[in-house]
């Protein structure tokens, strides 16, 4: 998370939420009972989850098994026999065609959703990795085309890559694809490409790209005279292959044999509905509140068509499993006309975002953005459940006051969870009573606890679209909240 400033996020939080739903309830003004600390285990319902050291380790040693298979690729460039010398620009060219291969290939394994490796930081900071590593691979691609231009434009195929020989050829076209792929992700919503289709196109570039490189690598050759530096490369492509067969493939094959069946379909607000599912066959798989799963109806695992949506449901009310979704989207804009009896297909649970990371917590901070209330409310019901009377505060940001999500629900949890509500509406009824405006420092410094002490005890869930969310840290950050006091939950992980 980046600190950032008022004037830098205010342009685009006020269009932001715009878009937002409205939230009619008014401002409980009494504040939570201060309590001692009182940790509530989670029940026997929810996984095990790692905290603190564990968690720690865990991302460290992940870390470093990533680091290790992007280096892997140059090893052929320290063992084996070596080609004829051909100077710091060649061998340097060299390192950097085979370092960005390895960082393309190793995409498949950031976006498989390996829970284990992806448990430690949160899949939407994966997705947000893989999307800046793409970048970073493509930038290292150009470099290395570059220099090979530069210093040897011949053995290059330059200036006519049609007129090359095969190997560098395909070279050529794992540029293209791999151009295509980086420039329709950057710029996806700015050509109007829908959300399904350009996931398809993703793929297909992606896998299109690394086949081609491959193919230029072994072509080339220049590196991989001996066998044990052809057995590395090879390995290389099978595993990054595999990865591919895995994500669209095997894994879609296994969500087919655990349907899922629509149980009810309900309006919470204006354009926004809550589905409850079942698993056709046994218990619905264990998680935690705050967490999300892909969701597919409609069509098979295998079409592609799968969006994440956090769980409003509580694993603390086992059987059933719950999304709150508000239509804003290609997919979303028909989600009221889904039926009960329709079948679904859930892949999950995902996702790092959560109280039961932080037990030790002496009270917890809310900060909602619209539908960004499906999660917390999640945390809220299990709280409730669980009987914790830990202090808890609420900030429910909304544009105005007629589309409230959960309001009746938040009304009755505020006395038994021991939290006040602060709701915060940008355009207000003229007899509003509540806050005005934007969940900020302002707002946020009149309700939390007046020394910095009490403050750095709590633990801050933020979850909301990105304008909000930044503002959100912002305040919390001029209150002296520490960064690794705040958890935020990002809608958009395209």
């Amino acid at each position: 998370m980046v600190r950032n400033t008022l004037t830098t996020y205010l342009p685009s939080a006020l269009a932001m939420l715009r878009g937002l739903q409205g939230c009619g309830l008014r401002s409980i003004k009494r504040p939570p009972r201060l309590v001692p600390t009182m940790r509530v285990e989670p029940s026997c319902q929810e996984p095990a989850i790692r905290t603190g050291t564990g968690q720690l380790r865990s991302a460290a040693v992940w870390i470093a098994v990533y680091l290790v298979l992007v280096l892997v690729p140059l090893l052929v460039l320290l063992v084996g026999e070596r080609p004829r010398p051909g100077g710091f620009w060649w061998d340097f060219a060299m390192a950097l065609g085979y370092a960005s291969l390895g960082m393309m290939g190793l995409q498949f394994a950031l976006t498989a959703r390996f829970k284990r490796a992806t448990a430690p930081f949160g899949i939407d900071v994966i997705y947000t990795f893989h999307r800046y590593l793409a970048i970073g691979a493509f930038l290292v691609l150009l470099l290395h085309v570059g220099i090979l231009v530069w210093r040897h434009p011949v053995v290059a195929g330059w200036p006519n890559p049609a007129g090359a020989p095969a190997y560098m050829l395909s070279g050529w076209l794992a540029l293209l694809a791999f151009a295509l792929l980086v420039g329709s992700s950057l710029w996806r919503k700015t050509l109007r490409l829908e959300y399904d289709a350009w996931r398809r196109v993703h793929v297909v570039l992606a896998v299109a790209g690394v086949v081609a490189a491959l193919v230029h690598v072994f072509g080339s050759g220049s590196y991989l005279q001996d066998t044990p530096a052809r057995l590395l490369w090879i390995g290389l492509g099978a595993f990054w292959l595999g990865l591919a067969v895995w994500v669209r493939l095997a894994r879609p094959a296994a969500l087919l044999r655990r349907p899922w069946r629509v149980m009810e379909v309900r309006p919470e607000a204006s354009h926004t509905w809550t589905l409850e599912l079942e698993p056709e066959q046994g218990e619905p798989f264990a998680y935690h509140p705050g967490q999300f799963a892909w969701l597919t109806l409609r069509a098979s695992p295998f079409a592609m068509k799968e969006h994440p949506f956090s769980f409003s449901s509580t694993p603390t009310r086992p059987g059933r499993i719950a999304f709150t979704i508000k239509e804003l989207g290609d997919f979303t804009s028909g989600i009221g006309d889904i039926k009960p009896g329709e079948r679904a297909f859930v892949d999950g649970p995902y996702g790092s975002f959560g109280i039961d990371r932080h037990p030790e917590a002496a009270g917890y901070v809310f900060i909602a953005g619209g539908v960004g209330i499906a999660p917390l409310m999640s945390m809220l019901r299990a709280l409730a459940d669980r009987g914790d009377t830990r202090p808890k505060w609420l900030f429910y940001g909304n544009r105005v006051a007629d589309r409230i999500v959960f309001g009746d629900e938040i009304r009755s949890l505020a006395d038994r969870i021991n939290m006040q509500v602060v709701d915060v509406l940008l355009e207000p009824a003229p007899d509003w009573q509540g806050e005005r405006g934007f969940v900020d420092a302002g707002v946020l410094g009149r309700y939390l606890p007046g020394s910095l002490e009490e403050r750095q005890a709590l633990q801050y869930y933020v979850c909301g679209p990105t304008p909000m969310i930044r503002l959100a840290e912002q305040g919390l950050g001029t209150l002296g909240v520490a960064l690794n006091r705040v958890h935020s939950e990002i809608f958009d992980l395209a």
